[in-house]
């Protein structure tokens, strides 16, 4: 039985908002919001309701937006004022948003809303939930963002359909938002002050692409290690860069914990070498250095993620109403935060593709007494030879992609929004870099896997099991044949966890 995650506005963690990005089972409730939350939005929703709009101006619920906020709005059309904002900004292009994604904004938005900060009617943040659990989800383009006033077009047509708005996809079929809500008999809702201000503002796409980044990610941190352990096996490598000792005088926890797990899956392995033998005193970087370049990954890997979990528990919105009734405007919005960890996961995500590709062309010539290009009859066939050249492209592409987003900003607003984080297009490159390292991690274990049949010899014992999980898949490489579908069998494998699964009992790296 799954239990719905709980948006309570305070503890939700990568592990379970992650869950959500899957399409839900039939019938089941993927979220819930409990009854202090509730309370919450009740409370804070009565305290906009008791200030008196005809006195005062407050920032986006009687006054217009932006540069435009010196513009008073006349009480009568206060609630006109939150469609139209709705409407203006849902201005983006490109191609739509990946529906795991979509889910986590939906599931980021609500949890930002039941803070209590963002004095939406409760109705609101109701309808996002039937949206969630009934997986209506809206069509949202990818481009438009700079990140600053949070996610503004995306997050705007995320919000069209709860007006009737737009267009939605459910069960794989686009429709017209009116036409999904009948089919749930739903009905739209009609936005009052503050409400459309609260679900435009804020980082849920920049937050949501880092989540479904970060998910994958480190099951991509666990494979790279899985990877590095049978190249070293398939190239009868040195176990001495991996030994306790190098690593306690330079304690990275990364890079510990990366070589205590290669120690542990070439455990009782009839390949690796435990010291140097004559005339072979040190291997190549991308063997040797292994520990050190995926620990950093790993240990910057951490920091993003300390990083969105808090922002998954954070109120984004602006402006801010609080208990005593105060109504403050501020930059919660901006998404710099955001911004500089993506870049980061994206450079660290890049480096563990550099590595292996190195690795890659070091199985390729002829090392360890292995044929070149994985082949035992080379010039006849090409054996492996082009699945490099597809890694090295790959690794190049996420050079430039690799460049930070978040050195870059362009003023918007006439000025008024005159530094911007561009965080949304760091966690767009982002998953495409994430996408193209888990393609050059694949063909890492391809070639290993060749290398590890032909060496004839029995590797160690979890080596040993993420070997056979390729082999269930994906036979040997004898006559040339189209590599395609076996790297993209192995990708799969990557993205859907099975190599953590099966070597559940490495994770950790005991020995």
């Amino acid at each position: 039985m799954h239990h719905p995650v709980l948006l309570d506005g305070h503890s939700l963690t990568l592990e379970s908002l992650a869950s959500l990005a899957s399409a839900p089972v039939a019938g089941s409730q993927r979220a819930d919001i409990p009854t202090e939350a509730h309370s919450r939005l009740r409370a804070s929703r009565q305290a906009l309701e008791s200030l008196d709009l005809g006195a005062t101006a407050y920032y986006g619920i009687n006054t217009g937006f932006g540069k435009l906020c010196d513009v008073r709005i006349a009480e009568e059309a206060v609630e006109r004022l939150q469609g139209n904002l709705v409407r203006s900004h849902a201005v983006g292009v490109g191609p739509p948003v990946p529906d795991e994604i979509v889910r986590l904004m939906l599931a980021l938005k609500i949890q930002s809303l039941v803070r209590g900060h963002s004095a939406v009617q409760p109705v609101v943040v109701e309808r996002l939930l039937d949206f969630l659990n009934n997986d209506i989800l809206p069509i949202v383009p990818s481009q438009g963002s700079v990140g600053a006033s949070g996610d503004l077009a995306p997050l705007a047509h995320l919000a069209l359909p709860l007006l009737g708005e737009g267009l939605v996809r459910v069960g794989g079929v686009t429709m017209p938002a009116l036409d999904a809500l009948a089919k749930f008999g739903l009905s739209p809702v009609a936005l009052a002050a503050k409400d459309g201000l609260a679900l435009i503002n804020g980082t849920q796409f920049m937050g949501a692409y880092g989540a479904w980044i970060m998910h994958r990610a480190w099951l991509l941190a666990y494979v790279a290690d899985v990877a590095v352990s049978m190249s070293l096996e398939g190239m009868c490598g040195l176990t001495a860069p991996f030994d306790p000792r190098i690593h306690a005088v330079r304690p990275h926890p990364g890079a510990a914990l990366v070589a205590r797990r290669v120690r542990a899956m070439t455990a009782e392995s009839e390949l690796v070498a435990v010291a140097s033998t004559p005339g072979r005193v040190q291997d190549p970087y991308s063997l040797r250095c292994s520990p050190q370049v995926h620990g950093a990954s790993r240990d910057a890997l951490r920091h993003v993620t300390e990083t969105l979990e808090i922002e998954f528990n954070s109120t984004t919105d602006n402006p801010l109403v609080f208990d005593d009734g105060s109504v403050l405007s501020g930059g919660n919005f901006h998404g710099q935060p955001l911004a500089l960890s993506l870049d980061f996961a994206a450079i660290a995500i890049a480096e563990l593709a550099s590595i292996s590709e190195r690795r890659t062309y070091l199985l390729l010539e002829g090392r360890a007494e292995l044929p070149r290009m994985l082949t035992r009859d080379s010039g006849l066939n090409s054996g492996l030879m082009i699945a490099q050249y597809t890694s090295a492209s790959l690794v190049s592409e996420n050079k430039v992609l690799a460049h930070p987003a978040s050195v870059d900003t362009v003023p918007t607003c006439l000025g008024q929004e005159d530094h911007v984080s561009m965080g949304s297009i760091a966690g767009v490159k982002g998953l495409r870099v994430l996408e193209n390292a888990e393609n050059v991690l694949a063909i890492e274990l391809l070639c290993a896997a060749q290398a590890v049949d032909l060496q004839g010899r029995a590797p160690g014992v979890g080596v040993k099991i993420a070997h056979a999980l390729i082999r269930a898949c994906i036979p040997p490489l004898h006559d040339d044949r189209s590599m395609s579908d076996d790297i993209n069998r192995v990708a799969e494998l990557i993205r859907t966890g099975s190599f953590l699964s099966a070597l559940k009992e490495f994770e950790d790296g005991s020995e």
